[in-house]
């Protein structure tokens, strides 16, 4: 195997969500940055709070890895770039180890991905409730499938040093797989919650201190050394993936991105591809920019808690009117979830006050709290766009609590949802273009070069596009 193929890999598994997969991973991650190692972490599947977590302990970009989203090729080619100017990957799996798409089979699962990067699964299991019995759950798992190489097992939610003794030896006996450690229950360690799950590191909440805590633990209580030899056993394929140009591309748009407080629902590598493809991203806050940046192309708006912060969002008029401007010179307009509900008429916050938004769109939202809406979509777009062709079809997902105060209609919708008998999602009209469903770049070669190409410079000779939207 090739120097360039064998890059030593984990990835961190649990038996199902709630098990503290987030907190061991980082961790994990965090206690091997301190011993000097490069780590490149990743997160399965479409999550957006985990990995600002990762990216604080590992001081660099975490990567979401989705086999649903993504091609085989097209995952393996994206891992590879970022993972192999580090010394060790570390992969955080998503819900259970063998939770996907369907109950059926392995797709868009942790296992199916660990399978496609040949590398060692470090199994999670809850040992706060039980003894002797977690080896019985240890075991299920290691037979269910085969084709997975559970290397490892921690436990977490030790009580102490006889609570281990009932554990860690049945584990081992009963499967031949090491417990490589454990975490025992700290409250001091606990993260605080809300709607979507951990609180993003961008709004402040998580200290430094917490990190100092956790690393403390787990080179206390796991064997990174050994951790570290079973990653060395990974072995990636090879892929025929090239989403990257293969020359570098001269500067074609400068687009404005909205990174805050509010907005920070991003795929790491669909702003790669952007840049890579001839965009200058540009950082912006709604909340506290008194306008777009300067020279801005194009605008993209992704997912976020805008709800959180409504007020201030609706108090920025200046802002409100910088992009009303900038839709009506006809530079696009491309908004995600978060990015909807701010660039409609209005969004009204938990108490039931309304507070106006940017009035692109003819919908307004609200957070009744009834239901939460999750899962992967196929789409296919209803008209030519900044980003798809009328026809084109490509892969999203969708996770939100908000509603809209309506549905759009066949004439303003952006999508039609293939998997949900054809169902309207989104709005577009000319330039502007915004929907629930979260898109990664990658899923579809021609996303990134058809965004840049519409914000370049060069086409805002068209001039304004009118809206055909009649407001409500």
């Amino acid at each position: 195997m090739s120097a360039k193929n064998s890059i030593p890999t984990l990835v961190v598994a649990g038996v199902r969500s709630g098990v503290g997969k987030t907190t061991i991973a980082t961790g994990l991650m965090a206690a091997l940055t301190a011993r000097g190692y490069r780590v490149g972490p990743f997160k399965a599947g479409p999550d957006y709070i985990d990995p600002s977590y990762h990216r604080i302990a590992c001081r660099v970009p975490c990567r979401n890895l989705d086999t649903w989203l993504l091609s085989p090729d097209m995952v393996i080619e994206l891992f590879r770039r970022a993972a192999s100017p580090r010394d060790v990957a570390v992969v955080e799996g998503v819900m259970g180890l063998y939770d996907g798409h369907s109950g059926l089979d392995e797709k868009g699962s942790t296992a199916e991905l660990a399978k496609l990067l040949g590398a060692p699964v470090v199994l999670v299991a809850d040992a706060s409730k039980v003894a002797r019995s977690v080896a019985a759950e240890v075991l299920g798992y290691q037979r269910f499938d085969p084709g997975v190489d559970i290397a490892g097992v921690v436990l977490n939610g030790i009580a102490g040093p006889g609570h281990l003794e009932f554990c860690k030896p049945q584990v081992e006996e009963t499967t031949g797989i090491p417990v490589l450690g454990y975490m025992p229950h700290r409250q001091d360690l606990s993260q605080p919650e809300r709607h979507l799950g951990l609180i993003p590191t961008v709004e402040g909440t998580v200290v430094r201190d917490w990190y100092r805590r956790l690393t403390s633990q787990v080179e206390e209580t796991i064997d990174l050394d050994r951790l570290m030899t079973l990653a060395s056993r990974a072995r990636l394929p090879g892929s025929s993936s090239q989403v990257f140009p293969e020359e570098p591309q001269g500067p074609k748009a400068r687009i404005a991105v909205a990174m805050d407080r509010a907005f920070s629902f991003y795929y790491q590598d669909s702003l790669d591809l952007l840049e890579a493809w001839g965009a200058e991203v540009v950082p912006f806050s709604p909340l506290e920019d008194p306008e777009l940046p300067e020279g801005a192309g194009g605008v993209y708006i992704g997912g976020g808690f805008p709800e959180m912060y409504v007020e201030e969002l609706s108090r920025n008029t200046g802002m409100i009117a910088s992009i009303r401007d900038a839709a009506a010179r006809g530079i696009p307009v491309y908004g995600e979830c978060g990015g909807l509900m701010y660039l409609g008429e209005g969004l009204t916050d938990f108490q039931g006050a309304l507070h106006p938004m940017v009035g692109l769109l003819p919908v307004s939202s609200s957070m009744p709290g009834s239901r939460l809406v999750l899962g992967y979509r196929e789409v296919e777009a209803l008209a030519d766009g900044p980003l798809l062709r009328r026809g084109q079809r490509v892969r999203g997902h969708e996770f939100h609590w908000s509603v809209q105060d309506g549905a759009p209609s066949r004439g303003d919708a952006a999508y039609s949802v293939i998997d949900q008998d054809g169902r309207l999602e989104g709005f577009h009209s000319g330039n502007v273009l915004a929907s629930y469903v979260h898109l990664h770049m990658a899923s579809d070669p021609s996303l990134a070069p058809r965004f840049v190409d519409a914000c370049s410079v060069k086409e805002k000779g068209r001039g304004p596009v009118s809206s055909t939207f009649t407001r409500r």
